[in-house]
């Protein structure tokens, strides 16, 4: 939806680079032909804050480095994460790679 005059904007999944990442009500760039009001291009923002949804537990005592698990997040996307990042938790991903950057503390 266009914020200014509240027109609405179809646009296909096709048209982001990662529609799993985006939920409801997120604001992205959109770019509009002016002769046809198509849409030429879309940009999502550099990232997003999703809740974990699920995860298994964290072993105690795998801490080799960079040691990763997989975790839902509440928009059905697999994200790699920490093994301290448990369900419930609020992450920060790149949406360019689809990538975990932070916990994120409220």
């Amino acid at each position: 939806m266009n914020e200014a005059d509240y027109t609405q904007i179809r646009l296909l999944e096709a048209a982001l680079d990662r529609p799993d990442l985006m939920k409801e009500g997120e604001i992205v760039t959109v770019i509009i032909n002016s002769e046809d009001n198509m849409p030429l291009s879309v940009e999502m923002p550099a990232s997003v804050i999703l809740e974990v949804t699920h995860t298994e537990p964290g072993v105690k005592g795998n801490t080799a480095t960079n040691a990763t698990k997989p975790a839902t997040v509440e928009t059905g996307a697999t994200v790699n994460v920490p093994l301290f990042i448990n369900e419930g938790d609020k992450i920060k991903i790149e949406t360019d790679k689809g990538t975990y950057k932070e916990r994120v503390k409220e």
